[in-house]
């Protein structure tokens, strides 16, 4: 971990465990030149101090890019989240962090956790002020139940297809995963006359050239979970794991796992657009190779920015009586991401450079800007 250490940061890390429950996780707190750390708490059975860096890293980079005065942090729980012993670990975990939360530290959602399960860490922590992405009956913002962050990655997709000179409507796309954030995305796509050609899960995929009926994945979604595609049936073609980034479509989003686009799959990528639904989905040498091809890319940090939008929104709402409004979240996403998005793709243009290091190059600017300020940084 010290030698992940660089003039950005982490500025914390807190490693944590408890005996009776075998709780074991960490908190990263990356950088709060612009504001507290704040990213999502993740539980997943392989989580390692190294991957919530990077993430919290990335945070970092996703609140300057979208202009939000929040710093990069990340919380990770390496458990089953679909144990009988959840909410035993993650209260567990609230407890150990009690010095963390909520002066310096806000619990929020991502890989592993649901809206009930901020509410169980709103609970233990013992203040509304400890979580953000709780239960609308507990008066929060519950972003996988409204689907802001998939809302936000289709919105970049229609910002990006007007910059190729692509209509929106008829364009063809593959999501890889079909959770929260993929299957909001679907959703979205379909409203603006998007054609969803395939989408995996981690029990495999599904492919149809003249599209999958986006309602009845969803259906299917609510009532087998990952298993909707062993119930889609019809003509839709099953797909081994990974196939589904292959598939000829205009677009691709990967909105699953991070690390899935390497250098051979960038040099053979069929779509024209790439949308990074998930975080950290592609290496940097991988971007480059997909910059020089012509691809247009949308990174993560952008396009999955919905989600930290929303947090921000939530956060200012914690001690208040009056309930977020959920339409105004989305006017909010809509604006700033489609603007977002453009002004990267524009700059890597201008620039010759990724888009990666086009909207990174923006986001350290402000972070340097506040760490002089504030006398964090020396030039």
């Amino acid at each position: 971990m010290l030698d992940m250490m660089d003039e950005w940061g982490p500025e914390k890390v807190v490693c944590v465990s408890d005996r009776r429950t075998g709780m074991r996780g960490v908190l990263v707190i990356d950088n709060t030149a612009r504001g507290m750390g704040k990213g999502g708490t993740r539980m997943t059975p392989t989580v390692t101090t190294t991957e919530v860096a990077r993430l919290a890293r990335n945070m970092t980079w996703k609140w300057a890019a979208v202009d939000l005065f929040y710093g990069g942090a990340k919380a990770g729980v390496r458990a089953d989240p679909t144990a009988a012993s959840k909410e035993e670990v993650l209260r567990a975990f609230a407890r150990a962090l009690r010095n963390e939360v909520p002066e310096e530290y806000v619990f929020g959602l991502d890989v592993g956790l649901s809206e009930a399960d901020a509410a169980v860490l709103l609970d233990e922590v013992g203040s509304r002020a400890g979580a953000v992405g709780t239960p609308f009956d507990l008066g929060g913002l519950p972003y996988d139940q409204l689907g802001v962050t998939g809302y936000g990655v289709a919105e970049s997709v229609d910002a990006a297809a007007a910059l190729a000179g692509l209509e929106t409507t008829g364009l063809t796309v593959s999501i890889q995963g079909f959770g929260a954030v993929g299957a909001a995305t679907a959703r979205r796509l379909a409203e603006l006359g998007a054609t969803v050609v395939a989408v995996s899960t981690a029990r495999g995929g599904l492919h149809r050239p003249d599209g999958l009926d986006v309602a009845r994945l969803l259906h299917l979604r609510e009532v087998h979970g990952d298993a909707l595609v062993d119930h889609y049936g019809g003509d839709a073609k099953p797909l081994a794991a990974g196939e589904e980034l292959t598939v000829r479509a205009d677009v691709l989003v990967p909105a699953a796992l991070q690390d899935v686009i390497d250098d051979r799959l960038a040099a053979e990528l069929p779509a024209k657009i790439l949308v990074e639904g998930a975080n950290l989905p592609s290496s940097a040498s991988a971007q480059q190779i997909l910059h020089e091809r012509g691809v247009v890319v949308v990174p993560d940090f952008i396009a999955n920015a919905g989600g930290v939008v929303a947090a921000a929104v939530a956060m200012d709402a914690r001690s208040s009586a009056i309930r977020p409004d959920p339409s105004a979240v989305f006017t909010s996403i809509s604006a700033k991401l489609r603007a977002c998005a453009q002004e990267t793709i524009l700059a890597s243009r201008t620039d010759g450079v990724t888009t990666h290091r086009a909207a990174r190059a923006a986001a350290q600017n402000r972070v340097a800007a506040a760490m002089r300020l504030r006398g964090m940084l020396r030039d």
